[in-house]
């Protein structure tokens, strides 16, 4: 019997605006496990019905009206749910769940942070600084087996970004965003999943602007989304892909899932 687990992410930007393109995705796909982010919806409007059509049947859901939200939606049961608020004002942006194996999946929406990369100027970039400082302060204390995953509106790496000279002073992509993510990353031993398959030699991209007017040409892309695991489950990722094609279909968000093959 196979223990094979597929895990995605994507950040959607309205699950029900974009209900018909993540029926497709998981028709297409058949992930076992979707981590959704920016679902825009409170819990009791979330659409679960057609997703139960498809066979998911458990759903971790943390929502509110307009804005952010995170959900779990799965094949497999989903135990001891959490909802932390590392945005400390009780916005939408975190959900966790337990699956069989003891492995914890955490689904996180980090905040954008604004356009002006500066605390005094720009109140939306200090939230954001001071949300992956408490990401961080949790990652220092986890003990069990973990996957962390969502929209971290941070692209690390030069190779991450279509120009990494003239983004250095852009919000995503700055100096002291890159310092704590990898603070973060250090706090919880985190190995970066994508990173892992792709050599950071390599151009990866899985967000690219609606302000393109042809965006898959120009290819001014970013790496915002991303998937993370404790060093004990790095072995049992097989492979990781970015479907950059759903970035083309109808009424696209301007994100394309994320996914990871797991042998649990």
């Amino acid at each position: 019997m196979s223990n094979c687990l597929r895990i995605a992410s994507w950040n959607i930007n309205s699950v029900r605006a974009r209900l018909d393109i993540v029926e497709r995705y998981l028709r297409e796909e058949a992930p076992d496990i979707l981590c959704l982010q920016e679902t825009k919806v409170t819990n009791d409007l979330f659409p679960e019905g057609p997703f139960r059509q498809l066979g998911y049947r458990h759903f971790a859901i943390n929502g509110m009206p307009m804005h952010h939200g995170v959900a779990i939606i799965s094949k497999v049961p989903l135990r001891h749910v959490e909802r932390l608020d590392w945005q400390a004002n009780g916005e939408a942006r975190h959900v966790g769940v337990e699956i069989d194996g003891g492995v914890r999946i955490n689904n996180v929406y980090i905040p954008a942070g604004g356009d002006i990369p500066d605390r005094d100027e720009n109140p939306k970039f200090g939230q954001k600084l001071d949300f992956l400082a408490r990401m961080t302060e949790w990652s220092a204390g986890l003990k069990d087996k973990t996957l962390l995953t969502g929209d971290f509106n941070v692209a690390p790496l030069e190779m991450d970004v279509w120009s990494h000279k003239q983004l250095r002073n852009v919000v995503s992509h700055t100096d002291i965003e890159i310092e704590l993510l990898a603070k973060m990353q250090a706090a919880g031993h985190w190995v970066d999943l994508a990173r892992h398959f792709v050599a950071p030699s390599e151009r990866l991209y899985t967000w690219w602007s609606y302000r393109a007017r042809d965006w898959e040409a120009s290819d001014r892309g970013r790496r915002l989304d991303h998937m993370w695991v404790t060093p004990d489950l790095t072995a049992t990722a097989k492979n990781h892909v970015v479907h950059k094609m759903c970035r083309s279909w109808g009424k696209p968000s301007d994100h394309a899932p994320i996914m990871t093959e797991f042998d649990f």
